[in-house]
């Protein structure tokens, strides 16, 4: 079982952090879970349910799912100490990228991602923007020096996908895979599959 830290910014894409989050509880793994305020509120708005529901939800999968408020710079994900696996931001905004970047802490998500930082643990930050300043890139190679991953949700034309939901499973598969979880949902290139 692997602990992974998930932190969720105010960017578009909540459907992908509902999308991961459900995938690791049901294979097994352990979900560490803080959002921004706006994270919250687009939360609601792109997944159309109060938070609390989601939360309901995720803690009905397994038990190995654990909420920490924003605000609470005491939680063991803010100390370097506390050993996880992984942390993924899905979906990560420029803004929370920039202040990773930056190494601004001031809130539970930035410091959990600075503390990835610190101590060389997997940092995969899911990026949402279009088009890119050279601000954003700038951050982006800042950070992928500094060992994290910078991995958009880009999707994988080559599997021929017929919904937005199934190009999304793809994605998240990539994900698992890159931590090196196995899964059904990823479909490897093969020409002789076609």
């Amino acid at each position: 079982m692997k602990k992974i830290i998930i932190g969720i910014t105010g960017a578009s894409g909540s459907i992908l952090a509902e999308n991961l989050i459900k995938k690791l509880l049901e294979i097994g793994h352990r979900v560490e879970l803080v959002i921004t305020e706006n994270g919250k509120k687009v939360v609601e708005y792109e997944l159309e349910k109060k938070l609390q529901d989601l939360l309901e939800e995720f803690r009905s999968i397994s038990d190995e799912f654990v909420f920490y408020s924003n605000e609470d710079m005491f939680a063991n994900i803010a100390s370097g100490s506390y050993k996880v696996d992984a942390m993924i931001v899905i979906p990560c905004s420029m803004g929370s990228l920039g202040k990773i970047a930056n190494g601004i802490s001031d809130n539970l998500m930035l410091r959990s991602a600075d503390v990835a930082v610190k101590e060389k643990t997997p940092l995969i930050l899911i990026t949402r923007e279009t088009p890119l300043s050279s601000i954003h890139l700038e951050n982006m190679l800042k950070l992928s020096k500094l060992g994290a991953v910078i991995m958009p949700p880009v999707p994988s034309y080559y599997n021929k996908s017929k919904s937005l939901r199934e190009s999304d499973d793809i994605f998240i598969g990539r994900v698992l895979n890159f931590l090196k979880i196995e899964n059904s949902f990823h479909k490897v290139w093969d020409r002789n599959n076609e």
